[in-house]
Formats: C-alpha cells, sequence, structure tokens
C-alpha cells in the first residue's frame, strides 16, 4: 500500500534532515534579492516570502495529525523539526520588516500599535516563543502532560498567521482566502464529534423554533 511505502520511506529519513533542508529557501529567497530576481522592492519581497513560507510550513505541521489519523500515514517524528523551522522563518520574516523595512525604532513600535495586521503578526510571534523555547526533550519529559496543552496554541497561532496574510493583502485576494480556508480546514478536523453532534442538533432546534 502507498501509506505503507510513505511510512517505510520516512522512517528511513533522519529529521535532522528538515533543518538542512528546510532552510534552503531562505537562502534561495535571499539570493534571489541580491541579483535582482525579485522585483524592483526586493526587500518587500524577501519579507513577503519568508513570511508565506512561514505559514506554508505551519500548514504542513497541522497536516501530519490528520494524515496520521485518517490515512495512517506516519511523520510524526518530523513535527518538532518543522515547528522549529516555522519559528525561524516568522523570526526571518520579523528580522527584515525590523531591520531592512522600518529600521527607525520609533516607528516600529508606531506600526505595532497602529497597524492591526502588525498587531496581528506579532500577538502569533509572541505565542510561537513558549513553544520554541520547549520543543526540546528535556522540556517534553518536564511538562510532561502540560507540554501537549501548551503546544497547542499552535493552532490559535496558525488562524493569526492567516490572518495576518489576508490583512496584509490589499483587497480582497484570493490566494490569502485560500490559506485562510486550508488553515480552518484543518483545525476543523480536530473537533471532536461529539462537539459537532451537539451543535448540528442545536442549529436544528434553532430553525425549528
Amino acid at each position: 500500500m502507498i501509506k505503507d511505502t510513505i511510512n517505510s520511506t520516512a522512517r528511513r529519513i533522519p529529521a535532522w534532515l528538515v533543518y538542512t533542508v528546510g532552510i534552503l529557501p531562505a537562502a534561495w529567497f535571499l539570493y534571489e534579492g541580491l541579483t535582482g530576481g525579485s522585483g524592483a522592492d526586493p526587500i518587500k519581497a524577501l519579507e513577503h516570502e519568508l513570511g508565506e513560507f512561514a505559514l506554508k510550513l505551519l500548514i504542513v505541521g497541522l497536516c501530519i495529525t490528520p494524515l496520521r489519523k485518517h490515512l495512517g500515514v506516519n511523520l510524526l517524528k518530523f513535527r518538532r523539526a518543522i515547528g522549529v523551522m516555522t519559528f525561524v522563518y516568522v523570526v526571518l520574516h520579523l528580522l527584515v520588516w525590523l531591520v531592512l523595512d522600518v529600521q527607525i525604532v520609533s516607528q516600529i513600535w508606531a506600526d505595532i500599535v497602529k497597524r492591526p495586521y502588525i498587531t496581528v503578526g506579532m500577538v502569533g510571534f509572541a505565542l510561537m516563543i513558549p513553544l520554541a523555547l520547549t520543543s526540546n526533550n528535556l522540556s517534553v519529559r518536564k511538562l510532561g502532560v502540560r507540554w501537549r496543552k501548551l503546544h497547542k496554541l499552535t493552532y490559535g497561532i496558525a488562524f493569526l498567521g492567516a490572518l495576518h496574510f489576508v490583512m496584509v493583502a490589499k483587497g480582497i485576494q484570493l490566494e490569502p482566502l485560500l490559506y485562510m480556508a486550508v488553515v480552518l480546514g484543518l483545525l476543523a478536523l480536530r473537533i471532536p464529534k461529539g462537539t459537532l453532534q451537539i451543535a448540528g442538533r442545536f442549529t436544528a432546534k434553532s430553525v425549528d423554533n
């Protein structure tokens, strides 16, 4: 079966390879910016590409549990590495904005406060920090069940990341909305069936009334 082939291949691939391969797109984005391949505004292009790739990694991370639950494809060994690389890309995205784009310290705080899409992005980044700090075996052992609860912040982070992308876009654009739809779909898969049944009965009663 296909899932058995995928699982067998995944077992042979070391998790550290995710870090090695994962940083290559960042190097490519930087190369394009330096060589004029990113258009008239290479800084904005680099900022956008790093942020979008971080969102893609978030989505990949969210796919791992549904793949295992619904299709029997087990990629759990790569989830932590994908999460760490997501944080790396968010940090790079933020650094490009801070160092190359805004540059003026006073303006940074003004943008965070006055521009809602930046506020949303910064909240998402703040939520990622404790996850990055506890993405190690020692933290897993020390925190136990609390570690799993803490890392459910990923769901909120994914939503905020998609919302940030939608808000950044000028006008209604299809691509950010598609990202949001995918994130909402993956989050919906995590809602317990019992909750959906209760919500369905409640909705049905409301309609009848």
